[in-house]
């Protein structure tokens, strides 16, 4: 009898032990089992668990995705206060995106796109500290944003529709100590950069913005080549015909002009064109629609009025007197642009812009100069 019960205790410690090691790598990914397929939930309740939608096989020494899942860079991306973004997107079986010249592709509905905010992590362990992961889903009734925040552990990332801020610290390769509190817009904030006359929709996914080599695990290749040859993508055109935005901090890709307009197009353009939420000011910094009328040259601002003793947007030859940098040095609320997405002044990307408005031709804009005000920043 006593064998019975000795044989029954460890055939249960057995079991126990499985189930907790199949539970630890569900997730995290060590090889137990077959790997799930990506679950696509394109409608509520969304899952309140990242791991719940399948979309990585690990999580530990970097974001392995599952099958599907695919990365993507851009050339030029929005400055989210020094993170960095890992990018990925899926679709379902049988569907493609419709190539676009100018704006985000057509992408099918149950797409997914997923983009992880990360900085370095203090201490011997190394590596990234994984802040959040927002996810991108294309329902029938349009784009959901979610925001999903890790946890302590980095095991695990937790819906949360109104996220708390996150206190990070992180030292650059100088040796500069980053410290402050990272602010993770709510869901409806999403509305405020990704809104298009009323419609959300993607912002980076770009002609423009996907156009360069990605190194994949099987090599380097370009992006739309490689979305089109995986069937994610139709129409593009033959790679030389497809618009392409210069790296901003390279100054080997392009001059000061179109690296300062890329900049511009990616931090500033998803509000400041034509049915976004700045759209009214009747400034516009997409690229390849440049036009120094309608950047805010000797132009009083509507929105945010008279700051200090600035009164134009943007004033040639004088990045001083031009409300455009002020703006992008400030770190006030109703100041600073852009107004979300940001907690501290991108040093070098204001050097850019400081740099591309001295290089243009000097004028003064004196009262009888300025344009009409429906116009301004």
């Amino acid at each position: 009898m006593w064998r019975f019960f000795s044989s029954l205790r460890a055939k249960r410690a057995r079991v126990a032990l499985f189930a907790a090691a199949f539970a630890a790598c569900a997730f995290g990914g060590c090889g137990l089992g077959r790997q799930k397929d990506v679950r696509a939930v394109l409608a509520e309740p969304y899952p309140k668990k990242l791991s719940e939608w399948h979309l990585f096989k690990s999580t530990r020494d970097g974001l392995r995705p599952n099958t599907g899942v695919v990365p993507y860079d851009l050339n030029t991306p929005l400055f989210s206060d020094y993170a960095s973004k890992h990018r990925f997107v899926w679709m379902p079986a049988g569907v493609a995106a419709d190539y676009r010249d100018d704006g985000p592709f057509d992408f099918p509905v149950g797409t997914i796109f997923l983009k992880t905010f990360a900085f370095p992590r203090e201490g011997a362990r190394g590596g990234e500290r994984l802040i959040e992961t927002r996810l991108l889903v294309h329902t029938a009734g349009g784009w959901v944003p979610l925001p999903y925040i890790w946890n302590r552990e980095e095991d695990e990332a937790f819906l949360r529709l109104v996220p708390d801020p996150v206190e990070v610290h992180w030292i650059d390769a100088a040796g500069t100590h980053h410290d402050f509190t990272y602010q993770i817009p709510n869901t409806n904030e999403c509305h405020e950069c990704h809104d298009n006359n009323k419609v959300l929709l993607p912002i980076g996914p770009k002609a423009r913005n996907l156009n360069k080599t990605y190194a994949y695990d099987d090599g380097g290749d370009n992006q739309i080549a490689h979305l089109t040859r995986i069937g994610y993508l139709r129409g593009a055109p033959v790679l030389d015909a497809i618009p392409r935005a210069p790296k901003w901090d390279d100054a080997s890709d392009g001059s000061l002009d179109d690296r300062a307009k890329a900049y511009l197009d990616n931090n500033c353009a998803h509000c400041h064109q034509p049915g976004g939420t700045g759209g009214y000011t009747g400034v516009d910094f997409r690229y390849g629609h440049f036009d120094l009328g309608h950047v805010g040259i000797c132009k009083r601002p509507n929105s945010a009025g008279v700051m200090g003793d600035l009164e134009f947007d943007l004033v040639p030859g004088n990045a001083a007197e031009s409300i455009l940098l002020f703006r992008m040095e400030s770190v006030a609320p109703k100041v600073m642009m852009p107004q979300i997405g940001r907690d501290v002044v991108h040093v070098e990307g204001v050097e850019l812009i400081r740099e591309w408005i001295a290089s243009m031709e000097g004028q003064s804009c004196g009262a009888g100069e300025a344009k009409s005000a429906t116009q301004g920043f």
